[in-house]
């Protein structure tokens, strides 16, 4: 079987570009799946929301890895997930890698940040010094290596934003992520002036013209007041051919769970009647569908003895067929 980096290396040489909203869990990343994504993008903030944390270096490798080996496992398609800083030093970055390869991901992103690290649009980070930063990604391309060559290791730098920090020091950086071998290099911005990003892409492109180029177009940024906000194929022009809206999934979801539930609470039943109405001849109408209930029943028949009389002897979802 092809693995999963492959193909999502084989989708950046195709595409003119590769965009993809970021997900939490497993069902979203199926709902990306059907929606037709071509890639999907595991996001660290918003797994830590999940969890009820926010995006500060609170969660555990372990935690993420967890999750990112249950989407994995529910989707077809090649997904990159945030590996955060490594979870440590150069030898828990290696350790990193050998576990985010068992999950089935294509690949993953490691930043440049000092532990504990956060989200890049939240005030406050730091970044190792160059020479601790270089160091780490040497260390996860060699375990990667070892492991599997196809796996996809995205540098991302700081640098721009983070105390100190400069455009200057941001190209350094990416120039020296690249001279690594890393995969793909992300200058994480600090808002949605085209300036910045034009300037690493331009820099970038001088001394590595054919390094693919990663780019978060953040939900922090408000696109829609921007008065010439970036569209996709220009940053595909650029050379940013991995784009990924990192809290997509959760914007979507926290916007549709809070009306609805403020809707409850203000209209008691009256609000599961509403939800209902509205979901009528929806994809999403029925949990069971959207499960794939039939298709696990299906199976059950397959390799089961006595599922069909089972099915036919009690109440309950069994007829509607899976789209």
């Amino acid at each position: 079987m092809e693995s999963k980096g492959t193909i999502f290396r084989q989708l950046l040489r195709d595409e003119p570009y590769l965009y993809t909203g970021g997900i939490y869990s497993p069902l979203d990343a199926q709902i990306a799946e059907s929606a037709g994504m071509k890639s999907i993008y595991l996001s660290g903030y918003s797994v830590a929301m999940l969890n009820g944390w926010p995006d500060m270096g609170l969660l555990t490798m372990t935690e993420v890895a967890k999750t990112a080996s249950m989407v994995a496992s529910a989707v077809e398609v090649p997904i990159i997930a945030d590996a955060d800083d490594g979870y440590g030093n150069a030898l828990s970055t290696m350790r990193t890698v050998q576990e985010f390869v068992k999950t089935g991901v294509a690949g993953i992103h490691l930043e440049d940040q000092r532990f504990p690290k956060r989200c890049g649009h939240i005030a406050g980070k730091t970044v190792v010094s160059r020479e601790e930063a270089i160091g780490k990604y040497r260390a996860a391309l060699a375990e990667r290596d070892r492991l599997d060559r196809d796996f996809v290791v995205i540098a991302r730098t700081d640098a721009y934003g983070a105390v100190g920090g400069s455009m200057e020091e941001a190209i350094w950086r990416g120039r020296a992520y690249a001279d690594a071998g890393v995969d793909l290099v992300w200058c994480e911005l600090s808002n949605s002036d085209r300036g910045p990003a034009i300037e690493f892409a331009r820099a970038m492109r001088q001394t590595h013209p054919k390094l693919p180029l990663a780019f978060n177009y953040s939900s922090s940024f408000r696109w829609h007041k921007d008065p010439h906000p970036f569209t996709f194929r220009e940053l595909g022009e650029l050379g940013y051919k991995f784009i990924f809206i990192t809290l997509y999934g959760a914007h979507a979801a926290m916007y549709a769970v809070w009306n609805a539930m403020h809707d409850l609470v203000k209209n008691e039943e009256q609000g599961q009647w509403g939800l209902e109405r509205t979901k009528v001849g929806h994809p999403t109408e029925s949990h069971h569908v959207m499960a794939r209930v039939a298709h696990f029943q299906e199976l059950e028949r397959r390799y089961i003895p006595g599922t069909d009389d089972r099915l036919r002897g009690s109440d309950g979802f069994g007829d509607v067929k899976a789209p």
